[in-house]
Order: structure tokens, then sequence, then C-alpha cells
């Protein structure tokens, strides 16, 4: 299974650090590619790596710098497309959610974290020479805040067998695959090349501070308001108003994000085709968000909101991959 993209809508603009860790990891594999003439100077390799590399005997010696240097290197070049793909899709809604800053801080916590349990086994299995390089630690935290964060959302995955073919995977089930398979390969293959351990580590550590966040420090995300109790504000419990026309849609409950002088709206609704130029009507009397279509005179779903909120403008509306998404401004 490869996945190609996910389904969640970014809410802050350009996860400008996460393509900045992608690019800083192309261009020093590059560097590593002219200084041991595409791994072809085995000398060479094994001076980078065990100059920058993580070598749990060398950490527990002091050697602290190298579970940060040791996260820019890469073995190969399937090692970093892998790992960078896996960034792209995943890396650029934990940036969006936690802020730039604060995602720099936690991808590179994670990668320190991964790196010292992993150090921490291979010592205990006698492997403490061997030096582990790349990003999949602080990646597989990544994707323990995915899980977390947004675990209704879908990966849209690649799976090769006798045929080839894509589907959307939920990430509460993807994930999780992809976790489980980490755990069977190092139990598998404990002395084997690959970190398995870093990529556990890295996935519990991300998983765990995502949801110390959003359980008790929810201020910690962006674009929300102090009070952690305003966090993703849910609807109160509602009957699903569909419209005669619409019954064939399948929506869920819609998650509302509160900021300081907005709303934004996000509602999984499946089934919708050849929508064009979206529209949504407030209806100040009765809270109730209704969204059209172009030539249509009925909407396409009633969304019912909280009495307290109170909408001067609606700025967007759209819809993307079984997600629609409005914008509003407060009043």
């Amino acid at each position: 299974m490869f996945p190609i993209h996910d389904d969640t809508p970014r809410l802050h603009g350009r996860p400008y650090i996460n393509y900045s860790l992608i690019a800083l990891n192309v261009i020093i594999f590059i560097w590593e590619l002219i200084r041991t003439n595409f791994f072809s100077n085995q000398l060479m390799v094994n001076e980078i790596f065990f100059t920058y590399g993580t070598v749990p005997d060398l950490v527990f010696q002091g050697d602290y710098f190298a579970l940060i240097t040791s996260m820019f290197l890469h073995g190969g070049i399937a090692h970093i497309i892998g790992n960078m793909v896996f960034l792209y899709i995943f890396g650029d809604n934990i940036e969006d959610r936690y802020g730039h800053f604060k995602y720099l801080i936690l991808y590179l916590f994670w990668g320190i974290a991964a790196g010292l349990i992993h150090s921490f086994y291979a010592v205990s299995v006698g492997g403490g020479e061997i030096p582990a390089v790349g990003a999949s630690g602080a990646i597989s935290g990544v994707l323990g805040a995915y899980l977390v964060l947004f675990p209704r959302a879908k990966i849209f995955t690649i799976i090769t067998a006798f045929f080839i073919t894509t589907v959307r995977i939920p990430a509460l089930a993807y994930i999780p695959i992809w976790f489980i398979l980490q755990v069977v390969f190092s139990i598998l293959n404990p002395e084997g090349g690959v970190a398995y351990l870093a990529h556990i580590g890295g996935f519990v550590v991300g998983a765990g501070v995502s949801y110390l966040a959003k359980s008790f420090f929810p201020s910690i995300f962006q674009g929300h308001i102090e009070a952690g109790s305003n966090y993703l504000k849910k609807s109160r419990p509602y009957s699903r108003r569909l419209y005669p026309d619409t019954s064939r849609h399948s929506i869920s409950q819609p998650d509302i994000i509160e900021g300081n002088n907005y709303y934004e709206i996000l509602l999984e609704l499946k089934g919708l085709r050849n929508i064009q130029n979206l529209r949504a009507i407030y209806e100040e009397g009765t809270h109730t968000l209704q969204i059209f279509s172009e030539g249509s005179s009925n909407p396409i779903v009633s969304i019912p909101l909280r009495e307290d909120m109170h909408i001067s403008l609606i700025q967007d509306v759209s819809y993307k991959n079984g997600v629609l998404r409005v914008r509003m401004l407060k009043s």
C-alpha cells in the first residue's frame, strides 16, 4: 500500500516548514550522492554514516547531536522517496494544526525520541555499533499525530497485487496497519538493517503528544481562541436534515473550528457529483446554514449551527475530496 494523498484540507496557508524539511532532506541526499559517488565508495559511505548517523554506543557517550543530523541522511533512493512521500502527504496537516514553529520543534523532538528509543534497544541486543540514518523516526511521529488529530481522514492509496488499483482507506485503518507491520517486522527481524524500534517509538511519542495536546492543552493549536474549551467545538446533536433529492448523500456531524474573528465549518459529505459555484446562506432566525449549488433551488444540505454563533459574512465555500468547507466571519 503506497499513499498518494489525503482528503484533509489545510486551513492556514502553505506548510512552509514541511516543504523546507523535504527540500533540506533532498539537498543533503544529493550531497551524499556526490560525496559517495552514488554510494559506490563504501569508505566514504561509512565515514558519513558513522560521523553523522545515530550510532547507539556513541549516543550514550555524549554524541547527542548525531540524533539530529541522522534525521537528514538516507541510505538510498528508495529510502528517501518513501520517507518524503509520507512527509509530504501527512506533514502538511500537522503543521497546519500546530503552526510552523511548534511543528518544527515537535518534528525534531519526535525524531530525537525515536533515535533514543532505537539506541536503547540496539545497545540491549548488542547492535550498538551500527549507525542508523533516516527521517523515519520523525515521520513516524507525524503519522502518530495524524492518527490522533485526523482519524476520519481518507488516504488515497495505490494497492498492487496481481493488479494495480487505488482505494480510499480511512486513516483509522491505514495508519494502524502500518504500525502493526512495524511491530511484526521488528519481532521477525530484530537485528535487521531497518530501525523498526525507531518507527514504533516515534509513532507512540507522536500520538501521545498529540493526544495530550488535544485533550488537555488545545490552545497549543494555531488559529483557535485561547480558551481550551472552544477548540473544535461540536454542534449540538441534530437530526440530519437532507432534502429528498439529496437523500442518497451520506454526511457526518460537522466540526466547527472557532478563531478570533471567524468560524470554519468542516463537514464530510459523500456522494456529491457535478456541483458548481457553491454558495451558502445563513438563516439567522433558525441558526441554519444552507448550501446551494448553481442552478438548484433546493439546498444540498442544511446544517444547524449553535445559537451563540453570530455570522456577519460568509467568506468562502468549497468542496474537495468529500469534505465541504465553509469559512464565515463573526459579527
